[in-house]
């Protein structure tokens, strides 16, 4: 199955089919995981909210109609209970413990070593506050892209025109780039792709 079928799968899951939802479930978890951990940068706050969306998925299955992407739907909901807490609890720059999974990926056959690890610990902390410091609408346009969301289910998501969209991940791509630039020779700053616009 390809995530063009998403949206068939959620239908079979509003009739009851369960198995429908695992493989929705399996499929999404852990890049929705990774936005809103990225976008909250507290592991308990991303887990309440990863918690929160799947549920209401659950809860708005009935009434689920394929007129998008199941995707756009799903970081629709997201972005849509990050907004809330964000107006729940009035704090947008949380700094305890993130989950960045590119950390792991840097190369090197030492990564054990204190050193490294605490190099990349700085590499890490230096990416957090470089997303941290974008606009916010910004930083959430390049957490969903960073998703593997298209930029017209970016505009989606966002309730933004396209055009809007593009240029808010032209703007915080450029903005990145700037900012890790000093770390090019530990961190490959292409990781930040310029997106084909």
């Amino acid at each position: 199955m390809t995530s063009d079928d998403d949206g068939e799968l959620m239908l079979r899951y509003a009739r009851g089919d369960m198995r429908a939802f695992e493989t929705l479930y399996r499929r999404h978890r852990n890049a929705l995981y990774r936005y809103l951990a990225r976008h909250t940068r507290n592991t308990e706050t991303a887990n309440d909210l990863f918690q929160e969306v799947w549920s209401k998925v659950i809860v708005s299955r009935e009434r689920y109609e394929p007129r998008a992407q199941f995707r756009t739907f799903l970081y629709r909901i997201a972005h849509n209970c990050f907004i809330d807490y964000c107006r729940r609890s009035s704090v947008r720059n949380e700094t305890r413990g993130a989950a960045d999974g590119w950390e792991s990926a840097l190369p090197g056959p030492e990564q054990d070593r204190p050193d490294t690890r605490a190099e990349q610990a700085q590499i890490a902390a230096r990416y957090r506050a470089a997303l941290s410091a974008l606009p916010a609408e910004q930083r959430d346009v390049f957490l969903l892209y960073e998703s593997g969301l298209s930029l017209d289910e970016i505009a989606t998501v966002s309730a933004v025109g396209a055009e809007t969209a593009k240029s808010r991940l032209r703007y915080a791509v450029a903005k990145l780039r700037a900012t890790l630039a000093p770390l090019a020779e530990v961190f490959p700053v292409t990781a930040i792709q310029e997106p084909g616009l």
